[in-house]
């Protein structure tokens, strides 16, 4: 977690009002191949398949990945969007 948040909750609001997030599964995962993220965080509802390969890239990458517990619809409505979010990428 970045320094001075107590909570994941309120880091991701801070990185979303910073416009450092990206948001949705296709956009980060092609940023995490290119290497332009330094953080990703999953839905804990997140599809298995996505969750393997995420896994997989952030390993490669040398990136940070953290499971929220949160669900996708949750963290759609902390971003203020109105749909599921279950993939998030910080940029570096």
């Amino acid at each position: 977690m970045a320094k001075g948040f107590t909570d994941v909750g309120e880091e991701l609001k801070h990185l979303l009002v910073s416009g450092k997030l990206v948001l949705g599964t296709e956009k980060a995962v092609s940023l995490l191949r290119q290497g332009k993220l330094k953080k990703i965080f999953l839905a804990s509802n997140c599809a298995e398949d996505v969750k393997k390969g995420v896994y997989a890239l952030c390993e490669l990458q040398k990136v940070e990945c953290v499971d929220l517990f949160e669900s996708n619809e949750d963290i759609g409505a902390k971003c203020k969007k109105p749909f599921a979010i279950s993939v998030i990428g910080v940029t570096a």
